[in-house]
């Protein structure tokens, strides 16, 4: 009963109902609005992870997920199980809705990531040969068609042949009786075909009257001629409705014989249904999913800017104020946490909010805070919340808070009841299965073959050794007690509030109390079960700000509250002089506390502000030093096809040369024309060189110089370490560059420290000859990108053992793996000397130069 009137005082009814305008299906809808909360943590967890994978499923597809074509189908199947007969539209339903759990299963047999949905769908059964059956026999419009049956086809062939001469006879008739008819019309009263004669003239045209017209005028006449026509169509028009009735018969039949699979799958739609919706509340709520902590790890209560659900929708629909957000970061020490401060201050939306973040939390929904979202599973949640304000006298009010506190602590008394009789049960099986153990365990040494059933006794005694402990500590409820102690004598609240919450610090996993009792805050100090919090007040605005402060005491505003709304001075004054000096002192120290807190958020507010600069400054950077490098990937490609053309057409007009060399004998004064040719062809092919970048440039401190790789110009902070490097500043960011990378704002570069003479070296030695120049060519030159490892070591096996230099080998970046696999194999090769990354212009690490 107080479970009940705890969500009735939380408004969970309200948020199921917001929760229902998410679900896609009337049976979605009704279990939204009846949630039940889950009263196992594994049953929460389940219910939380398909929340959760519907979430992701619902990220990936474009439309979301599809509930079209499903429907209500749970009457028709409890009336096909008692053999009744289904109209065609409850049919067409029911196939209709087999369609649509096919479509829901196959959308998530595409995703077989999802665990959870998957193992929830592996059952459902579609059934597509009923589905199809159904669409033969009932048409769109829940009519049975003419092919689902050869007699029906046939019957109702008679109904419009019969129908049509009846017709056409009435037509002659109104012809031939044009005088005696009232209007040339054919009508129906009820199922006969009648046409409408004047009544001066009903002898001219015998028949049936079947109506009146009001006036009395006209009557509505069924001709002799007609009569027997009508009464076959009767006839046909009965055949017809019997045939119809014994196909709706066989389907409801067929329908009556899955109605189990039919009902699980009706059972399994709305689970996806309304996890769906949870969902899609979630996404509309901003909110994250929730862990559930272990409290025997000694983890820490979660919940940073946490929002009220119930507010959130106010705001969006019914035009309601901006939500304030609150931040629980309860410690896995605290049992009870007091919330002082002024009226309409916040204190109860606080309770309140905490409560529903815990329900929502049980039953698989996401909470609305920011992420992590950690909080314990609580077996219970029970709260004492009066938001009635009324003319009652305050002992109906005091007696109210102490019934329902009394009802919270005989939930709290029945929970610990049945933990200890579980504890004892299994306190009795401990040791029965102990002395067991004992009295077999001297069997082991004479009989080693018992040895493996004594074992699993053991493990069964340490089993229900560990459950017999976690009985016996388990306290996780969560209480919630709005002005506790209220409604009664000052002193005797204050002294029942004391007693009720140190009760509950106890009995309870956590309990939080708002109150105004200022002896209540000494608590923190004397106990460190307990913890203080308090709703902020702005004195200058008179309004509450809702931020919730920890570890910070509320402090009295009453007074200054009065005098600002215009109380007289000296009214004020003389309470001032009646509460003494002393709570003064102590309001002085809190408001130090509140603007020290404040001046410590405005810090840390302008600080997070400078590193989303910061962080937006280097995405800057790092975009335009990625945007240049793919600038300058491009001009070498472009330069190197650009020299491919340059060599390939050289190579034209060189052969050219020599074919015309070739023919017939060649005198001196050819020869020297195709050397001059060769030499115009080398001119034109070949590349200017680039003048030689200056040198000399040697940066000092305050010295704006230029970053080359990232075109930004900087300022030097500190001089040239002695590997080289620098400490630069540009806009708000410091860097550390190499020397390498900087240049003059004029071009020139930095002039490279002169080498060191060793004073040990001999003056007479003789300097070894230059090595020769290591040039890259086609020949040397070995892409092995797209390959295998396997299959490259083939191809660098080969280019070695031909190989009488260095040689280059492209391999690309890639994931690394093609790298790492090459270097491994040149490492154990032996004729490979050493190898090393290209120059940046070769490529840089996309590149290895091995030394054959």
């Amino acid at each position: 009963m107080i479970q009940s009137e705890t969500l009735e005082l939380l408004e969970w009814s309200r948020l199921c109902q917001h929760l229902s305008t998410f679900a896609a299906t009337k049976l979605g809808a009704i279990a939204s609005r009846h949630l039940t909360i889950p009263t196992s943590k594994n049953l929460s967890e389940e219910l939380l992870a398909q929340t959760k994978e519907v979430y992701e499923l619902e990220s990936r597809l474009n439309s979301g997920l599809s509930f079209e074509g499903i429907q209500d189908i749970g009457d028709s199947l409890e009336r096909a199980q008692l053999q009744g007969i289904l109209a065609g539209d409850e049919l067409l339903a029911i196939a209709t809705t087999l369609s649509g759990a096919r479509n829901l299963r196959r959308a998530i047999d595409n995703h077989e990531d999802l665990a959870v949905l998957t193992s929830l769908v592996s059952e459902l059964r579609t059934y597509p040969e009923v589905e199809q059956e159904i669409h033969r026999c009932v048409d769109e419009r829940g009519q049975i068609a003419d092919r689902a049956s050869q007699k029906l086809g046939d019957i109702r062939a008679d109904v419009r042949k019969t129908r049509s001469q009846i017709t056409q006879k009435l037509h002659n008739i109104i012809q031939v009786k044009s005088s005696a008819i009232q209007e040339n019309i054919i009508t129906q009263r009820g199922d006969r075909f009648v046409i409408p004669v004047k009544a001066t003239h009903k002898d001219a045209i015998p028949g049936i009257v079947h109506d009146t017209s009001t006036s009395g005028l006209t009557l509505y006449v069924e001709p002799n001629s007609v009569v027997p026509m009508g009464n076959q169509l009767r006839q046909l028009t009965r055949k017809e409705e019997i045939e119809e009735e014994a196909i709706r018969r066989q389907l409801s039949e067929q329908v009556a014989a899955i109605c189990p699979d039919l009902e699980k799958l009706l059972l399994i739609v709305t689970t996806l249904d309304l996890a769906t919706a949870k969902a899609r509340y979630g996404y509309w709520l901003k909110a994250n999913p929730p862990r559930f902590i272990n409290t025997q790890a000694n983890e820490k209560i979660t919940l940073r800017q946490l929002r009220h659900p119930l507010l959130e929708w106010q705001h969006h629909h019914e035009q309601g104020h901006a939500v304030i957000p609150v931040d629980l970061l309860v410690q896995p020490e605290t049992r009870v946490v007091t919330i002082t401060g002024p009226n309409t201050g916040g204190k109860t939306v606080t309770l309140k909010t905490l409560a529903l973040a815990a329900l929502m939390a049980k039953a698989g929904m996401f909470v609305p805070a920011r992420e992590p979202v950690e909080l314990p599973w609580f077996d219970m949640i029970l709260a004492d919340i009066g938001d009635e304000q009324s003319l009652q006298q305050s002992l109906s009010t005091f007696s109210g808070h102490i019934r329902r506190i009394s009802r919270i602590l005989n939930e709290l008394n029945k929970n610990s009841a049945e933990l200890k009789v579980l504890s004892a049960e299994n306190s009795a099986e401990e040791k029965v299965l102990s002395a067991e153990n004992e009295e077999n365990s001297s069997l082991l040494t004479p009989h080693s073959s018992l040895l493996t059933p004594h074992s699993s006794l053991s493990t069964q005694h340490s089993s229900l050794s560990t459950q017999h402990s976690s009985l016996s500590t388990q306290h996780s409820s969560l209480i919630l007690l709005d002005e506790v102690g209220a409604g009664t004598d000052p002193a005797e609240g204050s002294a029942l509030a004391i007693a009720l919450l140190k009760y509950l610090a106890d009995h309870a996993l956590l309990t939080m109390a708002s109150t105004h009792f200022g002896e209540l805050k000494a608590l923190k100090y004397q106990d460190e079960r307990f913890e203080n919090a308090s709703v902020e007040f702005d004195d200058a605005t008179l309004s509450p700000t809702y931020r919730l402060l920890w570890g910070i005491p509320g402090r009295s505003n009453a007074l200054a509250i009065a005098r600002r709304l215009g109380l007289n001075p000296e009214v004020v004054e003389a309470a001032k002089q009646e509460m003494g000096g002393a709570n003064d002192e102590v309001n002085s120290v809190i408001a130090g506390l509140e603007a020290q807190r404040r001046r410590q958020e405005t810090k840390a507010a302008e600080a997070q502000k400078l590193l989303q600069q910061a962080e937006v400054l280097y995405k800057q950077v790092s975009e335009k030093a990625t945007s240049l490098e793919e600038r300058e990937q491009s001009l070498k490609e472009k330069q190197e096809v650009a020299v491919q053309q340059a060599i390939a057409s050289a190579k034209g007009e060189i052969a050219t040369v020599i074919r015309r060399l070739q023919k017939g004998t060649a005198t001196a004064q050819e020869a020297q024309i195709a050397t001059n040719n060769l030499n115009q062809i080398a001119e034109k092919f070949t590349t200017p060189q680039q003048q030689k970048p200056k040198v000399g440039f040697m940066p000092k401190v305050g010295d704006r110089i230029r970053i080359s790789k990232l075109g930004q110009t900087a300022e030097v902070i500190t001089a040239p370490d002695s590997d080289g490097e620098l400490n630069v500043r540009f806009g708000i960011m410091k860097m550390n560059v190499k020397l390498t990378d900087i240049e003059s704002l004029d071009g020139q570069k930095v002039e490279p420290p002169p080498l060191k003479q060793t004073r040990n070296t001999p003056q007479n030695n003789v300097t070894p000859p230059p090595e020769a120049p290591n040039i890259r060519t086609s020949k040397n030159t070995f892409d092995i990108r797209g390959k295998r490892v396997a299959d490259a070591e083939i191809v660098l096996d080969k280019a070695i053992s031909e190989a009488s230099g260095p040689i280059w080998i492209i391999h690309g970046h890639g994931t690394g793996k093609l790298r790492e696999g090459v270097h491994a194999y040149l490492k154990q090769h032996s004729r490979v000397k050493r190898m090393e990354p290209a120059a940046q212009a070769d490529g840089g690490s996309g590149v290895t130069i091995a030394y054959v």
